[in-house]
């Protein structure tokens, strides 16, 4: 049963069967992250993050050939001064901090491009599904712009003389390429794609939220923690785990060969 949507103009926000959809619509800029476009889409993700029925959080598209175009260009190049452009890039770190800090799975749906700073958000996401169309790329460069906001994204999922290859060169990827490169999950082909998603989302969404919560908490914090600090940490958190309900019952379940029945505690 979906939860009514909250009243946006740039996003569209559904919740079925324990996920969240967050589709991008604005298809006359392509999708372009707007100050707007981002404030309704960080409302979003903080609703979903409280929302206990979700248990997944999908990024997708209206456009039928762009997931997002990247930046706004046009604010860009604006008449704001340089103090109201470093503030209006606040909301993609927030965004991206979100993402990480969310503390339920997220998948984008890429049927379309995803370019420039859409790119980003697709990494800060935890799984990428393209379609066999989609190419994805940080063009900024050939418009005399440089990808600072992506960069720290792209060098943590990409290794690094491909990172520098995207961001010097300013091309694009086919999806193959992306999946190669260590962007992309799953490639895709079109009659399937909605029937992957499907899958991917009903598997996490029957996981314990508990437990999921607990390993994407530890995968933001641990991410760039020496080796002893993460070791010490995430043995912290096993006992955290192995002390709940849902894990006990989870592995009960195990034995008995039968589902588990989680009460997220």
């Amino acid at each position: 049963m979906s939860q009514a949507s909250p009243d946006f103009g740039k996003i569209r926000y559904e919740v079925a069967s324990h996920i969240a959809t967050i589709t991008l619509d604005d298809p006359d800029t392509r999708n372009a992250l707007s100050d707007e476009l981002l404030s309704e889409l960080i409302t979003a993700l903080h609703i979903a993050r409280s929302d206990s029925e979700v248990r997944v959080v999908v990024l997708a598209s209206s456009h039928e050939t762009v997931f997002s175009a990247g930046g706004n260009l046009a604010a860009f190049g604006g008449d704001a001064n340089a103090v109201q452009k470093f503030e209006g890039a606040e909301s993609f770190v927030e965004a991206f901090k979100l993402l990480g800090q969310l503390g339920k799975p997220s998948i984008v749906a890429a049927k379309g491009h995803v370019l420039a700073g859409s790119l980003g958000l697709a990494l800060a996401c935890d799984l990428i599904i393209s379609s066999e169309e989609a190419t994805f790329g940080t063009p900024e460069i050939n418009v005399g712009l440089f990808p600072f906001m992506i960069m720290a994204l792209i060098y943590r999922n990409v290794p690094r003389k491909k990172a520098n290859e995207m961001l010097l060169l300013g091309g694009r990827m086919e999806a193959k390429d992306a999946k190669e490169a260590g962007i992309v999950n799953y490639v895709a082909k079109k009659k399937e794609f909605d029937l992957v998603l499907e899958d991917w989302t009903t598997m996490l969404a029957r996981k314990s939220p508990l437990i999921m919560k607990l390993g994407k908490d530890a995968m933001w914090r641990q991410m760039d923690m020496d080796l002893a600090a993460a070791l010490d940490y995430l043995r912290s958190q096993l006992a955290i785990e192995l002390s709940s309900e849902d894990a006990i019952e989870g592995v009960k379940a195990f034995f008995e060969k039968r589902e588990p029945e989680w009460k997220g505690r």
